[in-house]
């Protein structure tokens, strides 16, 4: 942020004081525009903060908190953290509630009924997770759900997997006003869930028994993942979701479907591992398919220190990286991976610096890469970095507002010390809602 100028008052006449004083507030002349071409901003962006009982900012981590890892296979799959066990990174309350983070679980028990949505919606997805409830408490897991129910209700706007005693109409395991769960027995302690939502297809696994495969005759596409405070005390933990429905864009041979720009300084070329290697810069590799909202995931390895690169997406075809920018940068300051470099690998360029380091030269490392109409938020090694909405007016330039218009993908060779790898780029896009 441009620091605000300093007012100084001389001891003269008083015109000639405030002729002095209004020269020295003039704004600052704007920074000038770095290498990506990308314009500057007067702010760093952060999410807006949670409305909740409790004061305290529960985005913010604490002191010594650490992630916790995905295992390597679960990474090789396509699993992310949506929970990173010690904050409400990523989550936003809709009712004033006390949600909060205790003993490593998100757990709420008092205020106003409502949900705690995730910030980014999916798709098609798998998700993982595990509850536990006091045996009277009401509460739920919304799948595919806007941030408020309308007045349709969960039988057509979304789908709340119930958390119930045995005598509720749907118990535990059900899909409120849809399909009651079958074959669900009464069990204290720590439950799990596993969700598959498939098209119009799901099936909800309970401690490891199918208690429910249902068929939707009107899928809903997308939504958020919603958290449910309706009765009695609930906690989550372990929350973690993989993207289904991805599709290669790049085959490992060669480099068909994308665009070259052979004139610019950087040479892409598929290595003898299938590899698609960036060296020297400044250039770019454009894909010939232009996505809107989608998941992106792809494996990379910066093979030098400190070095600079991102992966441009809604970019305005043929332009030079043009578009918005996902930063890969695994530099950080002070020794503290809480300070990146030049905005860190996984934060949304000159927008929200990621939040955390998680990557490290000269080793693979996991991307995950979501936009969701004006949403947009990384994770690295399965680990939520960056969480932004562009509230800017809309535009076609995404260098001049928000920009919802597909676009293509780009990557980056940033300069001549540029030397980096990607492989096992995969894409879904995330169907509009009621497709």
């Amino acid at each position: 942020m441009t620091a605000a100028p300093t007012c100084r008052l001389s001891l003269i006449p008083l015109l000639v004081s405030l002729t002095l004083l209004t020269a020295a507030c003039q704004p600052a002349p704007p920074e000038a525009e770095n290498a990506t071409g990308q314009e500057p901003t007067s702010a760093t962006s952060k999410p807006a903060p949670p409305t909740k009982a409790s004061e305290k900012p529960q985005h913010e981590l604490p002191p010594d908190a650490q992630p916790q890892p995905l295992s390597a296979e679960e990474l090789a799959d396509g699993w992310i953290a949506l929970f990173d066990g010690h904050s409400l990174f990523g989550w936003t309350p809709q009712s004033k509630a006390n949600w909060r983070v205790e003993d490593g679980a998100i757990t709420v028990d008092a205020g106003a009924k409502g949900l705690l949505c995730t910030n980014a919606q999916f798709g098609d997805y798998m998700l993982r997770l595990e509850f536990q409830a006091d045996p009277q408490t009401n509460s739920g897991v919304f799948l595919h759900t806007p941030r408020t129910i309308g007045p349709e209700g969960v039988a057509k706007e979304c789908y709340e997997l119930n958390i119930a005693p045995p005598d509720n109409p749907f118990p535990t395991g059900s899909f409120v006003q849809r399909q009651k769960a079958e074959g669900v027995e009464p069990r204290d302690g720590w439950r799990t869930y596993e969700v598959t939502l498939d098209g119009g297809r799901a099936k909800v696994v309970l401690d490891g028994q199918t208690v429910l495969e249902y068929e939707d005759p009107q899928p809903l596409g997308r939504g958020h993942i919603g958290l449910q405070l309706n009765e009695g005390k609930v906690a989550f933990r372990n929350i973690r979701l993989k993207p289904l429905g991805a599709k290669s864009v790049f085959n490992g041979q060669d480099l068909s479907g994308w665009k070259t720009y052979p004139d610019l300084a950087s040479k892409f070329t598929v290595t003898e591992d299938g590899w698609l290697n960036v060296k020297n810069g400044r250039g770019q590799l454009e894909t010939e398919g232009q996505y809107g909202d989608f998941v992106l995931q792809l494996e990379c390895i910066a093979n030098g220190d400190d070095l600079n690169s991102g992966v441009f997406f809604r970019c305005i075809p043929g332009e030079l990286m043009n578009g918005y920018e996902c930063q890969i940068h695994n530099g950080y300051k002070n020794g503290d991976r809480t300070q990146p470099k030049d905005c860190g690998t996984g934060g949304i360029f000159r927008r929200q610096d990621a939040r955390r380091v998680m990557a490290d030269d000269r080793e693979w490392f996991h991307l995950t890469l979501v936009a969701d109409g004006p949403h947009m938020a990384a994770w690295v090694n399965g680990y939520q970095v960056s969480d932004w909405t562009d509230t800017r007016p809309p535009h076609a330039n995404p260098r001049n507002g928000l920009r919802l218009e597909p676009g293509t993908i780009m990557l980056q060779g940033h300069d001549p010390t540029t030397d980096l790898s990607f492989r096992n780029f995969r894409l879904s896009e995330i169907s509009s809602r009621g497709e």
